[in-house]
């Protein structure tokens, strides 16, 4: 029961990186993005391939955060002039095209087989492999919270708020607001590939299916949950979906009248359901 609660805080962790991307980008600038699972397989793919052919655990972090933030700042880049439901649609196809990329081109990275073998970095003296990478991600995950907290502060957050309420505003005083909104997509990107390494460095193994559009919808769901353009009530509400998610799975045991794959089925009903009514109190008239 320790081992699962633990690997419950370590998946929470691990989505809370991709959460803090997103409310750089949909919280503080408005960006709609339904493609942050793209940022968050290159970041997972790319951890993988180095760290298999034994580059050190720190180093193969820091190229995937990298890379991840490239391919945002080049969707960025390449999509100037469309918000809301354009920019949406965009990457939503985006994160389909990265998918489908992985999934077709074998010589790149396994194809359906995906990547086995992601080794882990070192644990800590005294501490089981599991413990180990929940203190490693938490550590991680205080840094990148700092981080955010800093950009919402500095006057780069100030004026990513101003381009979410009025990006003619912020033109009309000299600001180029495709330069603020290109960091914006690079470092929401970044973090989200952060979250792709940690991934792929804990399970060990990772493909294709996991990197659907289901993953940017839960934690867009997380974003959506918190204040927007908080990362403290991001934080939150990401531990809260990532219980819902996988503290659910322990219904198995309850419910036995129901075979395992209706439970599946079931399962994800209610928790779509549970995350609509959420959302739906959150941005009731005269509260958001």
């Amino acid at each position: 029961m320790i081992d699962y609660l633990i690997a419950i805080l370590i998946f929470a962790g691990i989505y809370g990186f991709v959460a803090l991307g997103l409310n750089i980008q949909w919280g503080l600038t408005g960006l709609i993005n339904l493609g942050q699972v793209a940022f968050f397989a290159v970041g997972a793919y790319t951890f993988a391939l180095l760290s298999k052919a034994g580059v050190p655990f720190l180093l193969a972090v820091g190229v995937a955060t990298a890379l991840s933030g490239v391919f945002g700042a080049a969707v960025a880049m390449f999509t100037p002039r469309l918000r809301e439901d354009y920019l949406a649609i965009v990457t939503l196809g985006f994160s389909e095209f990265v998918r489908l990329v992985l999934l077709n081109e074998k010589w790149l990275a396994g194809g359906p087989d995906g990547v086995a073998g992601v080794p882990r970095p070192a644990s800590f003296p005294g501490l089981g492999s599991e413990t180990s990478f929940l203190v490693v991600t938490a550590l991680a995950l205080a840094f990148a919270f700092w981080f955010t907290r800093r950009i919402e502060r500095y006057p780069i957050g100030r004026t990513l708020k101003a381009i979410r309420e009025d990006e003619g505003v912020v033109t009309s005083v000299g600001k180029v607001a495709l330069a603020y909104k290109t960091k914006a997509f690079l470092l929401g990107a970044a973090l989200a590939g952060l979250g792709g390494a940690f991934f792929a460095s804990y399970l060990s193994y990772i493909s294709p299916d996991m990197f659907g559009p289901n993953v940017s919808i839960y934690v867009l769901a997380a974003v959506l949950i918190g204040a927007q353009g908080s990362s403290v009530a991001t934080l939150l509400s990401t531990a809260l979906v990532a219980a819902l998610l996988e503290g659910t799975r322990l219904l198995k045991d309850y419910i036995t009248f129901v075979d395992g794959v209706e439970l599946a089925a079931l399962r994800l009903m209610v928790l779509g359901l549970a995350l609509i009514a959420i959302v739906m109190v959150r941005y009731r008239p005269g509260r958001a």
